[in-house]
């Protein structure tokens, strides 16, 4: 039975107040993600570790007990070390970096990882990121990397972030990109150690960005991207419905929106070629 360590990088006090908008709990998001692709497969055995919270194994547990890394989105910012848990994050990630554990991150964790082997990691000069990350598109890289496989050269995706990698380690190679950040995805590989990141939020549902741009209406008004409380509520109300129901034609036509967002496993397909690339050949060696 393959084992999956979610480690997770936001804070349970914040965590709480996005399941209190709406949204399902990190650890049921990704692991609705992960799951709907095992098929006839072994199930996953999870195990979570709230690093932000300050969590550590228990006895007799460790990194190397397990044959895939899900690392979470964050509050917190790479290159802001005075930030709590930021320091033990980096440190974290870099030993599953060199215990060679296959490892997947979303937003945060595409960043954390990236600070950890020496890359650079800013605020976005473009602002805040947030609901649909619209026009991805591969590169040549991404076009023939397994972590695409069945994935259109061209894509929107779920997405909050302020930050982006400006540099990626020596290691690192571009996948994605789009016009608001140059990396929407990335691989690093050495030897036999492996990461692949991506910016954005497979694992998000619509109700989760609903969920996480509430918690900012105010910021959400004020850089304009809505005009008034009951605009941004009339938008979030629909981005709820959505995710209670992504076969409603009238509001996907509203935004403009399709199946790399709404179905499930088109969103998700990242982790499915994840599993089956990285994760299940590992896990099959030990």
């Amino acid at each position: 039975m393959p084992r999956i360590l979610v480690f997770n990088g936001t804070p349970s006090e914040a965590e709480t107040k996005i399941v209190d908008g709406g949204s399902k709990s990190y650890d049921r998001l990704i692991r609705e993600s992960l799951d709907r692709h095992m098929g006839n497969r072994p199930p996953l055995d999870y195990f979570t570790l709230r690093v932000a919270d300050g969590e550590r194994f228990p006895q007799g547990l460790s990194i190397g007990d397990f044959d895939g890394v899900w690392i979470s989105g964050s509050p917190y910012n790479a290159y802001r070390l005075d930030q709590p848990s930021v320091k033990d994050q980096i440190e974290l990630v870099r030993e599953v970096w060199d215990r060679g554990i296959p490892a997947f991150g979303s937003c945060w964790g595409l960043q954390v990882m990236t600070a950890a082997l020496g890359g650079k990691v800013q605020l976005n000069r473009q602002g805040r990121e947030i609901g649909v990350a619209r026009g991805i598109c591969l590169t040549a890289a991404g076009r023939s990397h397994d972590m695409f496989r069945d994935k259109a050269p061209a894509f929107d995706a779920v997405c909050v972030h302020e930050d982006e990698v400006a540099e990626l380690p020596a290691c690192g190679t571009v996948l994605a990109s789009n016009a608001t950040s140059r990396v929407q995805a990335a691989v690093m590989r050495e030897d036999k150690r492996c990461f692949w990141g991506v910016q954005y939020h497979p694992e998000f549902e619509l109700a989760t960005v609903a969920a996480i741009i509430a918690m900012r209406a105010e910021r959400h008004i004020c850089e304009g991207l809505a005009r008034s409380d009951d605009e941004l509520a009339a938008v979030l109300a629909d981005y709820r419905a959505l995710s209670a129901d992504p076969l409603r034609k009238d509001l996907a036509w509203k935004y403009g929106l399709g199946p790399d967002v709404l179905d499930g496993a088109q969103r998700t397909v990242e982790f499915r070629n994840w599993l089956t690339s990285e994760v299940l050949p590992f896990a099959a060696k030990r």
